[in-house]
């Protein structure tokens, strides 16, 4: 683990906050501490930052993520389902005044939709749905998967003429 110290002056930090950031770009950023000096005019941001040798990861949002496209994904009658939970997900999320994903991602609401979730437990196996979200958002979720789905808790039906010689 290394060290590395600025001051950034608090009337003018341009130049030293540009350097600051240069700096974390181009390293692993383990933690930092900042603490600011009253001095008058002569005032200043005391910054230490810890960093580890390798590479600087990159940051969410850097390297995006293809997009699904469900419609594609799911059959007709699934993506129907799978577009019911988004609404259901948007009015919770409205409600709790949280993002959407918060409640649960695209990702997981397709796995509740294609696994044909039935209960608490089917909920909790979708990767990244742990007990908390159950508890508080799997009630209304499953009540829904139930109204919106025929046949919920049994394995999607294998449409043979789409995928021939699979039982």
């Amino acid at each position: 683990m290394r060290f590395h110290f600025l001051t950034i002056p608090a009337f003018d930090p341009d130049a030293a906050q540009d350097a600051l950031n240069a700096f974390c770009a181009q390293h692993r950023i383990v933690a930092s501490d900042r603490h600011f000096v009253d001095r008058g005019v002569d005032s200043f941001w005391a910054v230490c930052v810890t960093w580890v040798e390798g590479a600087a990861p990159a940051f969410p949002g850097q390297g995006k993520r293809e997009r699904v496209d469900y419609r594609e994904v799911l059959g007709e009658a699934d993506f129907a389902v799978y577009s019911e939970l988004r609404r259901l997900r948007k009015q919770l999320a409205d409600r709790e005044g949280v993002p959407a994903y918060a409640i649960f991602t695209n990702e997981q609401l397709a796995a509740m939709v294609q696994r044909r979730v039935a209960t608490a437990q089917g909920l909790g196996a979708i990767e990244g749905v742990g007990e908390a979200r159950v508890d508080k958002f799997g009630e209304v979720f499953l009540a829904a998967l139930a109204r919106l789905t025929p046949g919920a808790g049994q394995p999607a039906a294998v449409d043979h003429e789409a995928h021939p010689g699979q039982p």
